[in-house]
């Protein structure tokens, strides 16, 4: 069942392309095929299955496997059209497939964990499968050998993962809240540090290499960007779904970040604004306005022979407040938060109805979303979850998939060494084929200044 596309140019309103059925339970992975019109998708019925998109439109699968367990997550890497499923029963398998997409053929099998396999990265450099599990233990192996290099053990369930190619650090995400920075040796790995700022287990990661930004979802419903490189130490919150944050994916060209919640919300975030940090909440004995004591303040209490409030907190200043003190609500999406929250009567004050305007954009994706992946380049997500359903949208507007070709373009030509950008806010001369050069009317992005390969830094 595929949906038309009406000529709406403006609209960056996802569209749906394809809703692709067939899974017998829930899906847990769905990933397009770069340069292909097809899917990859893994399910708790224990099929892994490629779907090719016929003449008619239609998604229909060209393979169809049948493993031993459920699986549980999937990487694909498509230059080696390698396929990496993890499974209940802790297992990584390792397929390959033809170039026709018609066949695929089973390589090795991995002992990687004791329980479910939660997450899998494959390094081609390295030749390592990475990979998170319920077992509490991050483990890597070799692809040449099959051998396991070194696990890691964190004192809670292992549930998402990232990896920086380049320098060989891992972001683990874990049930407890927590995010463990791992270096990754042949043999052995070092703890680099420990970031916390969840409530809940941790659901999702992405990491931004290039501006070296860590974006986490949980299931306290808010997603929370760590400046890792920048030495700053600085977070911003973000909150706009009212369901567990289950997969996020950070647009480097046009500096947005998508997420998808399991109740099928999803939020495209302007990160190209300037953002405030949410203030650390502030303890106190009493009211910070009024100077009323709270309820556990037995001393004051006593002295004013008054009772004892409940603590409230202020989310724009931080402050421990009363309830009477702090009886408005407001938006405040320049700190993150797009529904209202609770401020004191002076913030309130002090935020002004251009402050309220919001900079993210929500939209319903009509399906329980456990899973979410983008092909940037073709402007397509692919989503999937616990209804079975697998959906195919169109989530990029049109202009932004003409800067994504253009940057293509400019990374061509640097490529090649065919050309040097000026640097000041010029015309840019983009590479074509035959080796022309074609003067673009935009202002040079920030984007196409060709960065340094830098060692990753961390502020501890």
């Amino acid at each position: 069942m595929a949906a038309e596309i009406h000529s709406r140019p403006q609209s960056s309103r996802p569209v749906l392309l394809s809703k692709i059925e067939g899974h017998q339970d829930a899906v847990t992975a769905a990933l397009l095929i770069p340069k292909e019109d097809g899917v990859i998708t893994a399910s708790e019925d224990r099929t892994i299955r490629v779907w090719l998109k016929r003449d008619s439109g239609q998604y229909w699968p060209s393979i169809y496997h049948t493993m031993a367990s459920p699986c549980s997550a999937m990487a694909y890497h498509h230059d080696s059209r390698r396929i990496f499923v993890g499974q209940d029963n802790g297992a990584v398998m390792e397929f390959h497939v033809s170039e026709d997409f018609n066949k695929m053929n089973f390589i090795k099998t991995y002992p990687a964990h004791q329980n479910r396999v939660t997450a899998i990265i494959f390094s081609l450099a390295t030749e390592w499968v990475i990979s998170t599990g319920h077992d509490k233990c991050v483990s890597w192996m070799c692809t040449r050998s099959g051998n396991m290099l070194g696990r890691h053990f964190s004192t809670s369930w292992t549930s998402c993962l990232q990896y920086d190619f380049d320098t060989q650090y891992a972001f683990v995400g874990d049930c407890s809240g927590q995010i463990s920075l791992l270096k990754l040796e042949q043999s052995s790995c070092s703890v680099i540090t420990t970031l916390k700022g969840h409530e809940g287990s941790v659901a999702c990661l992405w990491w931004d290499p290039i501006q070296r930004l860590l974006f986490s979802g949980a299931s306290d419903n808010s997603i929370i960007m760590w400046d890792i490189g920048g030495r700053k130490g600085r977070t911003l919150l973000l909150q706009g779904h009212h369901d567990r944050v289950q997969s996020l994916c950070y647009l480097q060209l046009t500096r947005q970040l998508v997420s998808c919640s399991s109740d099928g919300g999803i939020a495209v975030w302007n990160m190209d604004v300037s953002r405030e940090e949410a203030p650390q909440w502030l303890e106190s004995d009493s009211c910070q306005k009024c100077e009323q004591p709270f309820f556990w303040n037995i001393k004051q209490m006593w002295d004013t022979k008054t009772l004892g409030l409940r603590q409230h907190h202020c989310r724009k200043c931080g402050q421990a407040v009363c309830g009477k003190c702090s009886s408005k609500r407001s938006s405040y999406p320049v700190m993150g938060f797009e529904f209202q929250v609770r401020v004191c009567d002076s913030c309130y004050d002090s935020i002004k109805d251009e402050d309220r305007t919001s900079l993210a954009t929500f939209h319903e994706g009509k399906h329980n979303i456990s899973h979410m992946s983008m092909d940037v380049a073709r402007g397509l997500m692919v989503t999937c979850g616990t209804d079975r359903v697998v959906k195919v949208t169109c989530q990029l507007a049109p202009q932004c998939r003409l800067l994504h070709r253009h940057a293509m373009n400019v990374h061509k030509a640097f490529l090649i060494g065919k050309l040097a950008l000026p640097f000041d806010e010029q015309p840019i001369a983009t590479w074509k084929p035959g080796n022309e050069l074609h003067v673009c009317e935009f202002p040079r992005p920030w984007w196409c200044l060709p960065r340094p390969r830098r060692s990753l830094q961390v502020s501890q």
